[in-house]
């Protein structure tokens, strides 16, 4: 699959976002290793810690799907920055692929990519337990 046609399916993922509060909906489609793809999209609460991120959204689709391992994600937001994952969504994309190419689109079609380890350099993971 192209960059493009996941980015492609990001936007569509973001159009089911739930986001009364911020006004910022996001998307977000996951690529695991078999080359399946599971979206995400941003789902708010007025308790904002109960915000689901489109990232673990996407992560959560495919974990409970039985997949583990993950190649890519795009992220996509109505925006003229490009959307990056926030924090907690680095470590919770490091919990399970280290590697992942992190894909960041902007509403003008452009984007950029990150491997992960450039977004949460010095991660805390499953190697620093052992």
């Amino acid at each position: 699959m192209t960059d493009r046609k996941l980015i492609e399916q990001a936007l569509e993922a973001m159009k089911n976002s739930y986001a009364p509060y911020s006004r910022f909906a996001v998307g977000a489609a996951l690529e695991c290793d078999d080359g399946s793809v599971y979206l995400g999209s941003k789902i708010e609460n007025a308790a904002l810690e109960c915000t689901l991120c489109a990232e673990r959204s996407a992560v959560a689709a495919a974990v409970s799907a039985g997949h583990r391992s993950f190649v890519r994600i795009a992220i996509y937001a109505e925006s003229s920055s490009y959307c990056f994952p926030c924090g907690t969504c680095r470590q919770v994309l490091w919990e399970f692929s280290p590697h992942i190419e992190v894909l960041c689109a902007r509403a003008d079609g452009r984007y950029v990519s990150y491997p992960l380890t450039a977004l949460l350099p010095e991660a805390f993971g499953k190697e620093t337990m052992e």
